[in-house]
């Protein structure tokens, strides 16, 4: 072989693998193509997604409102009823004396 029959056989061994390259692109860009379909269904699906993570959003918002006033009616309750047993309390102590005075009062008499 001479250098003139190694450099057509490199040539074509070099022409061929372009083709395979070039047949090879186009099966894979052929079979990876993406349908308008499967496009409408995708926007369909990251529509639908942003519409679930806003209510998402909306209902954690609307959860925290919520927690944030019955944390408020909670502490409102317990500080009335706090008042309330601070009233008995004394309503308590106030009617023991008053039992000790009319005790008093009435050994006085007798």
């Amino acid at each position: 072989m001479n250098r003139f029959e190694f450099v057509i056989a490199i040539a074509v061994i070099l022409f061929v693998a372009f083709v395979l390259g070039w047949l090879a692109h186009w099966l894979l860009a052929r079979f990876s193509q993406v349908s308008s379909a499967d496009l409408d269904e995708m926007d369909a699906l990251a529509k639908a997604l942003h519409d679930a993570e806003e209510m998402r959003d909306q209902a954690i918002a609307y959860l925290q409102q919520r927690e944030a006033e019955l944390t408020g009616q909670l502490s409102q309750t317990e500080a009335e009823l706090r008042a309330a047993m601070d009233g008995l309390r004394e309503a308590r102590h106030e009617a023991e004396e008053l039992r000790v005075y009319i005790e008093a009062q009435g050994a006085g008499q007798s």
